[in-house]
């Protein structure tokens, strides 16, 4: 079915379609707190040199933080932390509360129990359309290979199924 270019919830919906992966991005603010949102705009860029993107809401309280913040942690959520997913897409008052995590590089949050988790340096940021791109260099990265990652597809978490 094709939709006009102009209805949103459409186009929503349709991007949708494309299943990802979740996670959280985290840093320190100007102020030294930590600070930490959900997202599924996260992609590889390069490899050399070691290059990942990931996106924000140019409407987001969080938008100058990041962009002033030296680093950011991308923690890949396995498919037991939908909790930390909710925690981190939801504006409690401090999300961190009672989360057990490490500072990584330039102090960014990094939690355990992750697919993966990947310390980066920021790079750039490009304002595009009603997001700002930020593109990370990867420092330090990790991985559980056994852990199955947690999906968002179609408005929903799912799990990955054996073929």
């Amino acid at each position: 079915m094709t939709q006009a270019q102009t209805d949103t919830r459409a186009l929503r919906n349709a991007l949708g379609r494309f299943a990802t992966g979740i996670a959280v991005v985290t840093a320190i603010d100007p102020d030294g707190h930590p600070i930490g949102l959900t997202v599924n705009s996260f992609s590889a860029v390069s490899l050399e040199p070691p290059l990942v993107l990931w996106c924000l809401d140019n409407g987001s309280h969080n938008l100058e933080a990041f962009r002033r913040a030296s680093h950011h942690a991308i923690n890949i959520l396995s498919v037991t932390q939908q909790d930390l997913s909710n925690r981190f897409a939801t504006w409690p008052t401090d999300r961190f509360v009672g989360l057990p995590w490490q500072p990584g590089a330039g102090g960014a949050p990094v939690f355990p129990a992750c697919c993966s988790s990947f310390e980066v340096a920021n790079e750039t940021a490009h304002v595009a359309g009603d997001h700002t791109v930020f593109i990370g260099r990867i420092e330090k990265f990790s991985e559980t290979p056994d852990l199955a990652p947690l999906l968002f597809h179609a408005g929903q978490y799912r799990k990955l199924a054996d073929l």
